[in-house]
């Protein structure tokens, strides 16, 4: 298992150069000067435009800015926006929201997807496995965006159940939003959960668990469930990731101030400075759970080994 987890870690290494480099070239190829949009309406003086270029690197070629950005990188330095503001106090400041934020979908994700899975799996055909498929299906065609403001209006202002924006709230503020941002993998997870579920209960295991007196709740729980939740657990461990960096519309309608609304707003302004560094730390957060998912498979089916 260490050696397997230290290749893994190993390979993390040209993951990340690879995503970071493919970040800050496409930020290098939007249009647009980013120095000059810091005046807005009254343009700098030539000489600070020139002085601002020089200082982050802007007329060197784009291999030789990324040279030196990774070389600062390599020694802890993030680098800077065109504010002056250390890209890593904007990380630390907006991290702690957006986490709480993927915190908050995974209980949703997780809790709601299983149960309603296992529901519909163990009674296939039935009037809960009808309800499970078809409300899955309407969840996945709404986009998100449209989601995000039908719920942000009929729960949050019409009947006032959930705080509408900001962080204000503490953790109660973030379970609108929240829900939101899990319902497509929520339904992912329960129709995963449903097929695995009806799946297992065919296998030949569990009509020996119940042909030795099982009762039902056991051969469910304790044989059933254990053996379906590996694809499950597959799916809600690369989730996380996704989730993580696929928050920009959900934290922007409901104006909380984490990664996704960060990416968003750097991204406007061309701060590839702010942009490579928040995608990096996402990739490497992504790479971390799917290797967390790998050991979990072991501790979920104990047949799985590594060398």
């Amino acid at each position: 298992m260490g050696r397997y987890i230290a290749r893994r870690l190993l390979l993390t290494i040209p993951v990340l150069i690879g995503a970071s480099f493919l970040i800050f070239a496409m930020v290098y190829a939007l249009p647009g000067d980013p120095i000059r949009a810091l005046g807005g309406d009254r343009p700098l003086a030539p000489a600070v435009v020139a002085q601002l270029r020089d200082q982050f690197n802007l007329d060197d070629p784009l291999l030789i800015q990324y040279v030196k950005y990774v070389g600062d990188l390599l020694q802890g330095d993030f680098g800077t926006d065109f504010r002056g503001r250390e890209v890593l106090d904007t990380i630390e400041q907006r991290l702690p929201v957006t986490v709480k934020l993927t915190v908050v979908a995974i209980v949703f994700e997780a809790v709601i997807g299983i149960i309603a899975g296992v529901l519909a799996g163990i009674r296939r055909n039935g009037f809960l496995d009808n309800l499970v498929l078809v409300s899955s299906t309407i969840v996945v065609s709404v986009p998100i965006l449209v989601l995000a403001f039908v719920s942000q209006f009929v729960l949050g202002v019409k009947f006032g159940w959930f705080p509408i924006a900001g962080i204000n709230d503490g953790w109660y503020s973030f379970l609108l939003p929240g829900l939101v941002l899990a319902a497509g993998s929520l339904a992912y997870v329960a129709r995963l959960t449903r097929t695995s579920v009806a799946e297992n209960l065919r296998a030949d295991y569990v009509r020996t668990a119940r042909a030795k007196g099982l009762r039902n709740r056991d051969v469910v729980i304790r044989h059933t469930l254990r053996n379906s939740l590996i694809p499950v657990v597959t799916f809600i461990g690369a989730d996380i990731g996704t989730l993580m960096g696929g928050a920009i519309v959900t934290e922007t309608v409901f104006n909380l101030p984490g990664i996704g609304r960060a990416i968003f707003d750097s991204v406007q302004a061309q701060e590839g400075a702010v942009v490579v560094g928040i995608v990096t730390l996402m990739v490497f957060f992504f790479i971390f759970f799917n290797l967390v998912v790998d050991v979990l498979y072991a501790v979920l089916d104990p047949r799985i080994r590594y060398d």
